[in-house]
């Protein structure tokens, strides 16, 4: 009787007690770890902050400290040789399956901690429990529902136990820098798994949070959902918790014609969705009109539609041909190729003033008009509008 627990349940009682206490874990990865300490993006209400702690110590031993170095690392240093766990580097089938012992090795390291670990708690729990008897909470979770459930309580345990390590170190830090969606030509390879980030609360807008990894709202698009974000308005309601920031979303007057100050500083904050309309009414309207104009090149255009659009240093040597053909085959295509870089290197301007950015950008408008591409002339014009509409949290 004893191998068959303590306390006689259902089948699909074990069902949803795994699925919820997976899913309140995973919660309170992105929410607390991810969110609210590695980005400080929102403020928890301590009571909240706690009990997150408190479930991640008992379901998987991770110390705050060591997530939140090991991924501020990681944003500091992407696709790099000091990525803690790039698929880039590493190879996607080692992240996958070995994703948690990157992680591991990166945390071991005091430098790591020294360097990125600042802000995290440090008081009397953190110190005498969760840190130094890290893997207590996992061992009390093992014998409570070995207790409870008998054998069939391991099996429950096991699957908590490889929830993390699947589903973040694996997919999250995997196969969202390997394959997927992109709707930001960021510097590093992030890319979003689904459009309904609901399995992983949110994560698998991963593209999307490397854009503006300061954002606690990961869905950037209409047809984005971010379960993590839900969760966080309703605890905003509740009040507990206070959302500090979000990514910007930019807005344009078209009675404005003229560029000043505040235009610029809604441009470089908004800098990646400026890029992305760049290729959206740009690039890619130029593209399609090119593939009508030369037929002789077609195959050749078709085949860097891609990478026309890509951050120069993320192409391969197979790309960068891809393009230059495509480029020598189109003088339209070239110029705009060109003006893309130029207004990519406003941005990476170090030091500059927000005079010198202001001048840099009415050059670039007026190169732009002086084409005599109409859709680059309008794109010009459009720049001139933008604002930023603040957030009301």
């Amino acid at each position: 009787m004893f191998l068959l627990g303590l306390w006689d349940v259902s089948v699909w009682m074990l069902v949803i007690w795994t699925a919820v206490s997976c899913h309140i874990t995973l919660l309170s990865v992105t929410v607390y770890l991810h969110r609210s300490q590695a980005h400080r993006s929102v403020d928890l209400h301590p009571v909240l902050q706690h009990f997150f702690r408190f479930w991640l110590w008992l379901t998987t031993g991770m110390i705050t400290r060591e997530w939140v170095s090991v991924h501020r690392k990681h944003h500091a240093r992407c696709e790099g040789p000091e990525d803690p766990h790039s698929p880039q580097i590493y190879g996607i089938k080692k992240v996958l399956l070995e994703g948690a012992e990157l992680y591991r090795e990166a945390a071991a390291d005091p430098a790591v901690l020294d360097k990125f670990g600042h802000g995290t708690p440090n008081d009397w729990l953190e110190r005498n429990l969760y840190s130094r008897f890290n893997v207590l909470g996992v061992a009390l979770l093992a014998v409570a529902e070995f207790a409870l459930f008998g054998l069939a309580g391991i099996a429950v345990f096991a699957i908590q136990m490889l929830c993390v390590p699947v589903l973040a170190a694996g997919i999250i830090n995997g196969l969202a820098h390997f394959w997927g969606y992109r709707n930001f030509e960021t510097d590093d390879a992030a890319t979003n798994l689904t459009p309904f980030a609901a399995i992983i609360c949110g994560e698998e807008l991963h593209n999307n949070h490397h854009a503006y990894p300061s954002s606690a709202r990961f869905a950037l698009r209409r047809w984005e959902l971010d379960l993590g974000w839900v969760y966080l308005r309703v605890f905003s309601f509740l009040g507990l918790a206070r959302i500090r920031r979000v990514a910007p979303r930019p807005r344009f007057n078209a009675d404005k014609t003229v560029m000043d100050v505040d235009t610029v500083k809604a441009i470089i904050a908004s800098r990646l969705h400026v890029m992305e309309s760049y290729a959206r009414k740009v690039v890619k309207p130029v593209h399609a009109t090119e593939l009508k104009a030369v037929p002789e090149h077609r195959k050749t255009l078709r085949k860097a539609a891609r990478d026309l659009i890509k951050v120069d240093h993320l192409l391969d040597e197979a790309g960068r041909t891809r393009v230059a053909a495509a480029l020598a085959s189109s003088e339209s295509l070239h110029t705009v190729y060109e003006l893309q870089n130029q207004l990519q290197a406003i941005w990476h301007k170090a030091g500059a003033s927000q005079d010198a950015l202001l001048q840099a950008l009415q050059d670039w408008c007026k190169e732009a008009e002086a084409t005599g591409i109409d859709c680059l002339a309008e794109f010009a014009a459009r720049l001139r509008g933008y604002h930023l509409k603040p957030f009301n949290g």
